[in-house]
């Protein structure tokens, strides 16, 4: 092979052929293998990767051109006691392929160690020499360029994220062809588009899109990974969720379908660890590539596991940062994503801040990225760093999760309260957390992917995962949830009747608290998984069409399309509520507020009240069983909003604010209403009104 051009890795074509290069540091050689279709079979071609610049191994093939089908071979030191596993019978992914054909087969020669059975079990100190070509992915040569891309543009002030799975959306979407539902193109379908737009959402949060691969342990119990967070290929769109043969080019499409229509793009991007796993997992990419380098290792030799996964990707060297970096590049100038949600951000970085964070520091300082939105899960298995990542980051907000839960669920679950002071951090933008950054680096949420889903959480006090197999000994044990006296579904219409007014309680603290809202793909239609915290596996059969079972969460895994009569009021007050946000706080909620007396309005810019209609005293703050709470929030110089949220199992008097607060009270929204039929309501200053139990209402204040 002549030289390639080392400073481009991956596959990279030019007008005669392609570019070949790879990063390992400790292989003593390295081969290129080509597989093309001879008489119906795939023949092996190798080429040995003979120029070398550094850790980089290069070479340049005339004639390659794209759907050319690779992969690579390394030789080296087999010594798994000092971390070093090179094994040329294993065929490794390019880690920088953008697409894949095939996909892991659970067979013993997928394993850089000889396995008894597809799951790895057997000595890791010893060798296989089975050849795993046939068994893993080939990646496959293309020729994606950077394009130009119109998006969408929103201040953080302005957000509203919907966290949503690429088949779960639309798997059950009538409206979209069969064989597209489930699929990158249903993304960018008409009906999708208009039911984001309904609501009032100006991101899509998709869970992880890279090439993952099943966990062997999860497959051996017939189920597979239904999230994604077991990548094998950073840069390469998994190819099960495309209804083309062609990922890349469908998923531009459908994220230039959201652009035009005013949403953003965002990914939860997994760079903290591989489905490698530890000592006993398959050899697919880095592990065979140069395993003491791509991971982090104690001084013993043994895997840093600070993922639970097995293994932790070492993101903080160079050739780690490089990596990221350039993957980040490739979902943003080629595929067109408008940002990242960084799953176990904490595990990027081994030192003690994100602020000495090499990857962090290359993000700010890239002129590309630097502009594009980033969020930061700030916690791993060994590190809970809520408040530690600089500016421009966002956060996943938990302590917020949990003051909402608590608020309207685990206090009355429990029997006892802790007061309001926690919510009332929430709500007014948690300054506690992020004193000196500014309310929009909390992203606010109730539920996510990994929990209970909204309506879950007022039907079930106690955790139902066996669909997975494990015993139930999976998900989180601390819910904060509360069934409200029957454990699943009731048929009593006033139970049901209490859970919907909760349900859009909830809502209405989430979007109209100070911070970034995010919405978890279904609670706008009360989507259950029928208990389960933890619905992370599915049948591997599993279709877009599957029918509904236990197996499947009672069919919960995908949104329905068909609703009910409740189900399209829920999905209605999410829409209202958005709309009230994005009317009334958008342009207010960039600074914390000072709860200081402004000298034009006279009046706080936010202000909180007792039932009696008078401002909280410190007694009121200090009562643990306190179960009300009355907010105004300044949203102009003539108008503001008022915030009634009553979680208690009574109807409960509230009294408004006297006239300095305004002149007029309008009820824009009641929790205890359909909204269709609500009718607003105007009041004096001062006046009584009633809010029925687990309820909340939003007033709109004016002065003339």
């Amino acid at each position: 092979m002549l030289p390639a051009d080392p400073r481009i890795l991956g596959a990279t074509l030019t007008d005669g052929g392609c570019n070949f290069a790879i990063w390992t540091n400790a292989a003593t050689a390295v081969e290129l293998c080509l597989f093309n279709e001879v008489n119906g079979k795939l023949v092996e071609t190798r080429f040995a990767l003979s120029h070398r610049n550094g850790p980089i191994w290069h070479g340049y093939l005339a004639g390659v051109r794209a759907g050319q089908r690779y992969g690579y071979r390394m030789y080296g030191t087999w010594a798994p006691e000092h971390g070093s596993r090179f094994n040329s019978a294993k065929l490794l992914i390019d880690p920088y392929a953008h697409k894949l054909d095939g996909t892991v087969q659970y067979v013993p020669q997928i394993y850089g160690h000889v396995s008894e059975d597809g799951t790895g079990a057997g000595d890791t100190s010893i060798r296989d020499d089975r050849d795993s070509a046939g068994y893993v992915p080939y990646s496959v040569v293309t020729d994606y360029r950077a394009r130009d891309i119109n998006r969408p543009i929103y201040s953080w002030t302005q957000e509203v994220i919907y966290e949503a799975h690429v088949q779960g959306l639309t798997a059950k979407n009538p409206e979209i062809p069969l064989e597209e539902r489930g699929t990158y193109k249903a993304l960018g379908h008409p009906s999708t588009i208009a039911h984001l737009k309904h609501l009032g959402v100006t991101a899509l949060e998709l869970l992880p899109i890279h090439s993952y691969a099943t966990e062997p342990g999860i497959w051996e119990r017939g189920r597979k990974n239904h999230w994604g967070y077991n990548a094998i290929a950073f840069s390469a769109p998994h190819g099960e969720y495309a209804a083309t043969d062609d990922p890349v080019s469908e998923l531009q499409w459908a994220i230039d379908q959201l652009h035009n229509e005013g949403i953003e793009v965002f990914l939860d991007v997994v760079y903290n660890h591989t489905a490698e796993g530890g000592v006993g997992g398959p050899t697919l990419s880095f592990k065979g590539i140069d395993n003491n380098a791509w991971y982090r290792h104690d001084s013993n030799g043994n895997y840093v596991d600070v993922t639970g996964c097995g293994n932790t990707v070492a993101a903080s060297r160079p050739h780690g940062v490089r990596h990221i970096i350039d993957s980040l590049r490739w979902w943003v100038e080629v595929v067109g994503v408008d940002g990242f949600r960084f799953d176990l951000a904490t595990a990027l970085y081994s030192t003690g801040s994100a602020f000495d964070s090499a990857l962090m520091s290359a993000i700010e300082s890239d002129a590309v990225l630097r502009n594009f939105k980033m969020i930061a899960e700030p916690w791993d298995i060994s590190r809970y760093s809520l408040g530690d990542f600089p500016h421009p980051w966002r956060e996943w907000n938990d302590r917020y999760r949990d003051s909402v839960r608590q608020f309207w669920l685990g206090d009355l679950a429990r029997g006892f309260g802790e007061g309001v002071s926690d919510i009332a951090a929430g709500i007014s933008g948690s300054s506690d957390v992020f004193y000196y950054r500014g309310p929009t680096s909390s992203i606010n949420f109730v539920t996510a992917h990994d929990g209970f889903t909204l309506a879950d959480l007022v039907m079930y006090s106690s955790k139902r995962n066996e669909a997975n197999q494990e015993d139930n000994r999976d998900g989180s044990n601390e819910n904060r949830s509360w069934n409200m006296g029957v454990e699943g579904p009731s048929d009593d219409p006033e139970l049901i009747a209490l859970r919907h007014s909760l349900k859009k309680s909830i809502m209405v603290t989430l979007l109209l608290s100070a911070g970034v809202p995010m919405i978890t793909m279904g609670d706008e239609i009360s989507r259950s998984q029928h208990g389960s915290n933890n619905a992370y596996s599915m049948p591997r059969d599993m279709s877009p069409s599957i029918p509904d079972s236990p197996e499947t969460f009672m069919g919960g895994w995908a949104n329905k399309w068909e609703l009910t009569e409740l189900e399209r009021d829920m999905r209605d007050s999410v829409s209202e509520l958005a709309r009230i946000r994005k009317t009334y706080l958008a342009d207010v909620a960039a600074e914390f507020f000072t709860g200081r007396v402004d000298l034009g309005t006279q009046r706080k810019d936010i202000a909180w009240f007792s039932l009696g209609g008078h401002e909280m005293t410190e007694e009121h703050w200090a009562d643990g069983e306190k179960r009300s709470l009355t907010v105004f929030i300044e949203a102009g110089p003539d108008r503001g909003l008022l915030l009634l949220l009553n979680s208690s199992t009574e109807e409960t008097r509230f009294t408004l604010p006297d006239s300095k607060w305004g002149t007029s009270f309008r009820r824009i929204f009641d929790a205890s209403s359909f909204v269709d039929t609500h009718e607003p309501i105007i009041c004096a200053p001062a006046e009584k009104v009633l809010l029925s139990p687990h309820c909340a209402q939003v007033w709109l204040v004016t002065r003339s």
